[in-house]
This record gives structure tokens, sequence and C-alpha cells, in this order.
């Protein structure tokens, strides 16, 4: 996982609905073709810092297979922040394929 990018993908898989810890690790994982992957010791921590920062909100729920589990919710500051991390993302991106084009 690139330095800086998993708040980003967090942000970004939450932004549509509501999501557990679990299920956003599995979406990051399958949308990205099997390339990466958030291990349980770095995602939650991450979850709470989003949580910690008001990005977030977190709250107890049922999942599909009927296990009690702590749902992630995007906030309005979160989806500004989603936005915000995009373009940065979208500059750092430009940034890095300039310099490959030239070197």
């Amino acid at each position: 996982m690139p330095t800086g990018a998993l708040p980003l993908l967090i942000l970004h898989i939450l932004a549509p609905a509501p999501l557990h810890g679990y299920a956003i690790a599995q979406r990051i994982h399958l949308l990205s073709s099997g390339v990466l992957g958030v291990e349980e010791g770095v995602l939650y921590p991450a979850l709470q810092r989003l949580v910690l920062k008001g990005w977030a909100t977190a709250g107890w729920g049922t999942s599909d297979t009927n296990r009690k589990v702590k749902f992630y919710r995007l906030t309005p500051a979160g989806r500004k922040q989603l936005a915000a991390e995009e373009r940065q993302y979208e500059r750092l991106h430009a940034a890095v394929q300039t310099i490959l084009r030239r070197a």
C-alpha cells in the first residue's frame, strides 16, 4: 500500500454507503484486482483516526452473516476531505507521470 493512500481509499470506499471494516478491506482487495491488501492491524487504527478527525462515524450493526460489527459512515467533513485527498492524489500522480516521461 503506497504511503498515505489508505485514508483516500477508505474515504472513497465509504462514499456510497456505510460498511464494516472487513467489507472495506474486501472492497479494496477486490477493486484493486488483488494488488492491494489491508491487514487488520493497519485498517482499524486508520478507521479510528478517521473517526477521531470527524471524517467518519462508527456505530454497531449486524452484518450479512448475522454478526455484530461496527459500521463506518462518511460525515460531511469526510466528503470534503475525500475531495481534498483526491485532488492531492491527482497532483502527485501527474508529477510522477511527468518525471517518468522526462527522465
